[in-house]
């Protein structure tokens, strides 16, 4: 378990894991957890020949390096905790730092594709879905391409709060009439095309929210209710992973399976009551 971000309501943990499965030889999976960034996000990588893992590990390495690149400008030029800026301000510069970050992402991996003499639409790619907390506001910033994805659990109930970018939810949504496509046809991912259109959402978050991020080796096979039920009866994010692995073996996932975990507690009660306890601590001595 690893605390990320603290604010004067809030902490931030996150953990995952990941595997390649019970029938995969390889993971193309990747994630990362950055402490500094408050940046928790995940890939599934595809391409072949290896391709997949280095689409998978170069997206989410251009993404945090682009994003510690815009932390430290902020830092040098003093804008962190600016005590004009608003709410509206923090939510706009957060999303145009992540859409820059995404896009530089997106740029590496569709020049080494072009290196290669690979056109327009073919090549190695990547999902790319995560999020970065922004403690100021209590309160995460998502960023979504392809079809790995993002959940709330929040008293008892579990809420997908990214849209799968695949064919076949296009077709589901649009009523369009005969068989559909497969599940895993994705509309666009990181690295095939030079632009990439990704979807940003902000989620106000709450003391005892769990964030959950999957890739489609546990959603593509775990039925919605049961990764629910386990996050209800499991409350260690550390072994809800595991357990929720666990869940892809017995449904017999035939993917690469990552999951991600984040958790937010509320600060402001421990520290009081760790202030009160030094507080009587101190003067408790001999009368």
């Amino acid at each position: 378990m690893r605390q990320v971000l603290v604010n004067a309501r809030l902490a931030m943990q996150a953990c995952g894991m990941s595997e390649a499965g019970e029938v995969r030889t390889r993971n193309e999976d990747r994630f990362v957890v950055d402490d500094a960034l408050g940046l928790v996000a995940v890939a599934d990588g595809m391409g072949g020949h290896m391709s997949g893992e280095v689409a998978s590990s170069g997206a989410l390495a251009a993404l945090a390096a682009s994003l510690a690149d815009g932390h430290a400008r902020l830092q040098k030029m003093g804008e962190e905790g600016d005590p004009d800026a608003t709410d509206l301000d923090l939510r706009w510069n957060g999303t145009v730092r992540l859409r820059r970050a995404v896009d530089r992402a997106n740029a590496l991996l569709y020049e080494q594709n072009r290196a290669r003499g690979q056109a327009d639409g073919d090549g190695m790619g990547s999902t790319l879905t995560g999020l970065q907390f922004l403690p100021a506001l209590g309160a995460v910033l998502s960023f979504h391409v392809g079809d790995s994805r993002l959940y709330r659990y929040r008293d008892g109930g579990l809420v997908q709060l990214t849209r799968d970018q695949t064919a076949y939810q296009l077709a589901l949504e649009s009523g369009t009439p005969g068989e559909l496509p497969p599940r895993n046809l994705l509309l666009q991912a990181i690295g095939p095309a030079p632009v990439v259109a990704p979807d940003f959402d902000y989620h106000e978050v709450r003391a005892g929210d769990l964030l959950l991020l999957c890739s489609d080796g546990l959603h593509g096979w775990v039925p919605h209710a049961e990764i629910a039920a386990l996050l209800r009866r499991e409350d260690d994010p550390g072994a809800a992973c595991a357990g929720l692995l666990d869940l892809s073996r017995r449904h017999a996932s035939r993917d690469n399976v990552t999951v991600l975990l984040a958790r937010f507690e509320a600060t402001g009660a421990h520290d009081e009551a760790k202030n009160i306890a030094a507080h009587a601590s101190s003067r408790s001595g001999p009368a």
